[in-house]
């Protein structure tokens, strides 16, 4: 059962606030502007500071139909979060989470103006990521995985943003073996995509000059952290930063 706490009863997350219109202009170190953005819609309560992170690091910059943005990027709060809520309420609905539609209402207001107030906000994927393809119908040929309940595995795929990455950090595992470590730069580049961090248990791999099968002598783990401490770089996160 859902109750309206934040949201009043019978009214619409999205009108029950003020807006505000406002342009948004990054400068960096060297006084030179480095991103710049017109026209952009906001909560009236929202300060200058979190609008130009909302805009910057997280409104969709490429893809949306021109039906819904003749420049195919967000220009609006209202976007942004309408995207990821309705995401989360069509997997709600699939799943049955809730017995009638007026709760799935009640949920889906209450989560926006949760956002919309700033009592809570999502890690950096979720806006990444959510509702991009349920709003936009943007796709992305990412080979993700996602858990099948039905089938209780992990399946590819084929549109990494059906099922989006959300979560803000992975732990991996490595086995003692060139292959293996090198397949871990591939993974690791997969997860920064999207957004996400990841960790890794390197316990397995022998130390610097332990003995090869080969007979030569490891140079270490220390060699291989560089390899992947250079992949982790140039891979930009969510497309952004």
């Amino acid at each position: 059962m859902i109750k309206r706490v934040f949201c009043p009863a019978g009214e619409e997350a999205f009108a029950a606030i003020s807006w505000k219109t406002t342009d948004v202009e990054i400068v960096g170190s060297d006084g030179k502007v480095v991103y710049s953005s017109q026209g952009i819609e906001a909560p009236e309560s929202w300060s200058q500071t979190a609008i130009d992170i909302a805009v910057n690091k997280y409104f969709r910059k490429a893809g949306l139909p021109k039906s819904i943005s003749s420049t195919g990027k967000e220009t609006s709060v209202r976007q942004m979060i309408s995207r990821v809520v309705e995401q989360i309420g069509h997997h709600a609905e699939s799943a049955k989470y809730f017995k009638t539609s007026e709760q799935l209402n009640d949920f889906k207001q209450e989560l926006s103006m949760v956002l919309l107030s700033q009592r809570g906000a999502f890690n950096s994927p979720v806006w990444f990521n959510c509702g991009l393809a349920t709003s936009y119908g943007i796709s992305a040929k990412g080979q993700n995985y996602a858990y099948n309940p039905e089938e209780r595995k992990s399946e590819l795929v084929d549109n990494a943003y059906e099922k989006p990455q959300t979560s803000a950090c992975f732990i991996q595992s490595v086995s003692d073996s060139l292959a293996d470590i090198f397949e871990l730069v591939k993974k690791e580049s997969k997860v920064f995509k999207y957004g996400s961090g990841t960790g890794t248990n390197f316990s397995t791999i022998r130390g610097k000059q332990e003995t090869l099968a080969g007979g030569g002598e490891s140079s270490g783990l220390m060699s291989f952290l560089e390899v992947l401490d250079k992949g982790a770089g140039a891979t930009t996160a969510g497309g952004v930063t």
